[in-house]
């Protein structure tokens, strides 16, 4: 399979999970077209949220179908009361008032990510329109992270002709510590077997090689990938590791002989946002690559952040790609 058709691979296999995805952000039209393709080509299953008139009349001005999709309007649904104790006894601990918790749900985001919370939905998708930090805000507070892992991050699906890898983090961790870079370091390698169906072979990336270059910068690479090996001995993971001794064979045998990953990688882990944030825009300007998210990861379920400059078809590859990593 060209790699170039796996968001097509993901999509189908999508369609044969029959989940449901919350598109919270209903006055934005390319949410309401986004819900119209996910519903017509059962991808998933949609909720949106919001005025129920609103919405149809919207929809009805730009030609829109919306047969199939559940619309809730969340400020009268019968849920609200119990969404609101739900909360007030997540976050009373944090001095949080059971009028703050009613005034806190009135906000689709947050509706939106208790619908997933308390399993009337299996992902959520949103970020058109709002910010990062204010999808990031409502996915931990009603959702939380799993057992284990320590930070929410985020990857890339960078989409080349012949191969396909993970980038992360691209997008929301500035600069994580040892501990932090471990954690993102399992959670991309198993999301990208996840959405790829490849073993994933891990490169920690660095200035450094093997030694080539002495720096307390490096020495956190290190410390990582120590972290990472001893948490997940089963996955392949190696540094530190230039990006060439990385991804090219020949210069992977030469710079890291008995490496299990240089030569192999497909998962990218750069140590610091700034790294990363270049790094997955030069693959993507000038390396004419396909970068699929950023793809929110470290949470207990599929809560996912949009750029707010997306497309109609970003919002259905990431509901797809919600709807894989659901559980």
């Amino acid at each position: 399979m060209a790699n170039l058709d796996l968001m097509k691979s993901v999509r189908a296999k999508a369609s044969q999970r029959k989940k449901t995805i919350v598109l919270p952000e209903s006055h934005d039209e390319r949410v309401l077209k986004a819900a119209e393709i996910l519903v017509k080509e059962n991808i998933a299953k949609v909720i949106t949220l919001g005025n129920n008139d609103k919405i149809f009349e919207d929809a009805k001005i730009l030609g829109i179908d919306l047969q199939g999709v559940r619309l809730i309007d969340y400020v009268k649904s019968d849920l609200m009361s119990d969404f609101t104790n739900i909360f007030y006894n997540l976050r009373k601990h944090k001095g949080l008032t059971i009028e703050q918790a009613k005034e806190i749900l009135q906000r689709d985001l947050f509706f939106g990510a208790m619908l997933v919370r308390e399993r009337h939905a299996d992902g959520f998708v949103a970020g058109s329109f709002a910010s990062t930090g204010d999808v990031l805000r409502a996915a931990i507070q009603c959702v939380g992270m799993p057992e284990g892992i320590s930070i929410v991050s985020s990857f890339f699906l960078m989409i080349f002709p012949d191969q396909t890898y993970s980038f992360a983090d691209c997008a929301v961790v500035p600069n994580p510590d040892a501990s932090q870079l471990a954690d993102i370091a399992i959670s991309t390698a198993d999301n990208y077997k996840k959405l790829t169906g490849e073993e994933p072979y891990v490169a920690m990336l660095s200035f450094s090689t093997k030694g080539s270059a002495e720096h307390e910068l490096v020495d956190k690479v290190l410390e990582a990938t120590k972290i990472a090996k001893a948490k997940r001995p089963d996955l392949n993971i190696d540094g530190e590791l230039q990006f060439d001794a990385a991804i090219i064979e020949s210069i992977g045998k030469k710079k890291a002989p008995g490496s299990t990953v240089a030569g192999r990688g497909n998962v990218m882990v750069f140590p610091d946002l700034q790294a990363g944030n270049i790094g997955y825009k030069i693959a993507q300007r000038l390396g004419k690559a396909e970068a699929v998210g950023p793809v929110v990861q470290g949470l207990k379920k599929p809560l996912f952040d949009l750029s707010r400059g997306c497309s109609v078809e970003d919002i259905v590859n990431t509901s797809a790609i919600a709807v894989l990593m659901a559980e």
